[in-house]
């Protein structure tokens, strides 16, 4: 089997800071949080007022009406990453390649806002359910768009993780372009969770912090909840540098693992096993790893059971790793989660800056890791891992180096 480095080529990005990458890494790398009192739901119609929403975001900026009639928004997003991680990619997708790619795309619940929209219309209204509902809640829609879109007609498909899912994803495409399954991918999430039937459900998990996300402070209530898409190109580096491409970095390896214990309630022994995976795949001894950008949701079960699954891999070498959680900034865009912090820990990778983890106010002795608190710090990493753990003990970790 052929095994080839695989590159990242391009990066696309819809967040709470924008509707580019370029602006995502800059409010990432500021320690800028994104989190605000939330505009997408009435006022007052939930117990925490806070998320991170893409609230500038504008359909009739990137698509024509009737397309957007199609469309929901956790799929326009899909589509805006993608067009964005292409074009700065300089991918020319001819038929021939377009045969030859793979789209893998992740979200945790596909459609919300429409099929919210549409319950409300049948049971509270006593009014007809629209034909595109099901084309609008699938969760492979973004997917579907974006091959329709490029012409790409090799693999396309869409895994649902819960908030495990864009990291599912990438690690699939990566694989498939290291074995010469396909000759390049698209690969990455997208999440819009904003409609009041899917977060009352948040609400009732008690789960969300009223205020705002403190992952790994002594004081953290609960994580926030963002939106977004994030998308990468993978290619062979080879191929990459023969055609003069801009590398953001490699993906190296992949690991996965299921916990096999709780829906709910993580499991370090289960987080442990997939970071350990994600390094025997890509070939990193874990005294490599400078960087952990971690699953950090700001829970009180969440923090202190990602560090101590750390400590079991790392050992001694804990101490000198930098573990920051994004999350405090842009949210946690659950199945897109995944795909933004890839292109966080990319964009820290190459430019030589951790992102901090914002809002940190008191340490925990449970976190006793460097978490680089509140402000971004200069420092040149080669190899670093990206976290994502999610309800069901479905946990995929994704291991990067520098280019």
């Amino acid at each position: 089997m052929t095994v080839r480095r695989v590159a990242v080529t391009g990066i696309g990005v819809v967040s709470a800071f924008g509707d580019t990458f370029g602006e995502f890494w800059t409010g990432v790398a500021s320690g800028v949080s994104a989190i605000r009192p939330m505009t997408l739901v009435p006022e007052g119609s939930l117990r925490f007022p806070n998320a991170a929403e893409a609230s500038h975001f504008d359909p009739a900026k990137h698509f024509e009406s009737k397309q957007v009639d199609f469309l929901d928004r956790f799929a326009q997003f899909a589509v805006v990453a993608a067009r964005e991680a292409i074009q700065t990619s300089g991918l020319n997708i001819s038929p021939e390649l377009g045969q030859r790619m793979a789209i893998v795309t992740g979200s945790s619940a596909g459609g919300q806002a429409t099929k919210d929209e549409n319950f409300y219309n049948l049971y509270a209204l006593n009014q007809r359910v629209s034909p595109l509902t099901i084309p609008r809640v699938m969760a492979n829609a973004g997917a579907s768009q974006i091959s329709k879109e490029f012409g790409i007609t090799g693999p396309a498909y869409t895994v649902s993780t819960a908030c495990s899912s864009a990291n599912h994803a990438i690690g699939q495409a990566f694989w498939m372009v290291r074995s010469g399954v396909v000759d390049a991918a698209i690969a990455g999430g997208s999440e819009a969770p904003f409609s009041v039937g899917f977060l009352k459900s948040w609400e009732a998990l008690r789960v969300v912090s009223p205020d705002t996300c403190r992952p790994f402070s002594r004081d953290r209530r609960g994580l926030i909840l963002g939106e977004g898409a994030g998308m990468l190109v993978l290619e062979p580096l080879d191929a990459a540098r023969a055609r003069g491409a801009p590398v953001w970095g490699e993906i190296a390896g992949f690991g996965m693992s299921s916990d096999a214990h709780h829906l709910t309630q993580p499991l370090a022994a289960g987080a442990a096993q997939a970071m350990r995976a994600a390094l025997v795949d890509g070939g990193a001894r874990p005294e490599a790893i400078g960087y952990i950008n971690a699953h950090g949701t700001g829970t009180p079960s969440n923090d202190p059971t990602e560090c101590e699954a750390i400590r079991m891999i790392f050992g001694a070498h804990s101490d000198k790793l930098m573990v920051s959680s994004t999350k405090s900034m842009h949210g946690h865009a659950l199945g897109a989660a995944g795909a933004l912090e890839a292109a966080a820990t990319l964009a820290a990778l190459r430019g030589g800056m951790i992102p901090p983890t914002a809002n940190f106010t008191e340490p925990d002795p449970a976190c006793d890791l460097d978490v680089v608190p509140n402000h971004s710090r200069c420092a040149e990493v080669e190899w670093a891992l990206s976290n994502s753990f999610a309800f069901g003990g479905l946990n995929a970790v994704v291991t990067f180096r520098r280019p």
